[in-house]
């Protein structure tokens, strides 16, 4: 339905009593307008990933922010954020001094709305927004990860986070923690907290057996890369 339809619409709703038809008409328009925002912002991307790891896109609040940035401060070393969305926290890491930082994120959409906030904020040539599967990328060279995912996403994401971080990194999750792993602070309350996890101390559970479900994955044992901070 376009514009000129739906104005049409709205002129004939204001004319007369809303009435059942009338009441079916609105709610036809509103969720046509709603597929639309649907197609055009949130599926591009989708199609590459299997459809039980798939999450819909929804911007962290301010409070949501703060409290995963509060958890990374004092820290230093490359910082990813996977589903980066329009780039908030990629561009909060920067300021805070966390840098590298870089986001994947599939949608292109989101991908030239998080650049262009890096643009009017004027740091465009200083952080990086991928168009990459977070699945296929490279992570070893990162010491902070945040992550703002659907909890059907964090298993199969727990067994690449201890695949390839170094043991001096930090991943703090938002909206929902790692079930199997035991936070080493929190932050906030609700959907505002968030939860920190080091690594290293996530792969000592693992292999004392302190932490159900999770295994440590070959060669994970203490790894030798320290952060530059801790150099």
């Amino acid at each position: 339905m376009d514009t000129e339809a739906l104005d049409e619409l709205a002129g004939q709703l204001r004319g007369e009593a809303l009435g059942g038809r009338g009441l079916l008409q609105l709610a036809t328009a509103t969720g046509l307008a709603a597929y639309a925002v649907w197609a055009a912002v949130l599926m591009p991307g989708f199609r590459r990933v299997p459809l039980h790891l798939q999450v819909p896109y929804m911007p962290s609040s301010a409070q949501q922010v703060a409290n995963v940035m509060a958890l990374l401060r004092g820290r230093s070393g490359k910082t990813a954020d996977l589903g980066s969305g329009d780039g908030r926290l990629v561009l909060e890491a920067h300021k805070q001094g966390l840098r590298p930082a870089v986001g994947y994120e599939l949608n292109p959409w989101l991908l030239w709305l998080a650049k262009y906030r890096a643009w009017k904020a004027g740091c465009h040539e200083q952080v990086s927004f991928l168009k990459q599967d977070l699945w296929k990328a490279n992570l070893s060279d990162c010491y902070n990860v945040t992550v703002f995912l659907a909890p059907s996403v964090k298993p199969p994401l727990a067994a690449k986070l201890l695949a390839e971080l170094p043991d001096e990194a930090r991943v703090v999750a938002g909206r929902f923690p790692f079930p199997s792993w035991t936070p080493s602070s929190t932050l906030g309350q609700g959907l505002e907290q968030a939860w920190a996890y080091d690594m290293k101390e996530v792969r000592r559970a693992a292999r004392c057996g302190g932490t159900p479900g999770v295994t440590a994955p070959p060669g994970a044992s203490p790894t030798s890369g320290l952060s530059p901070g801790e150099q």
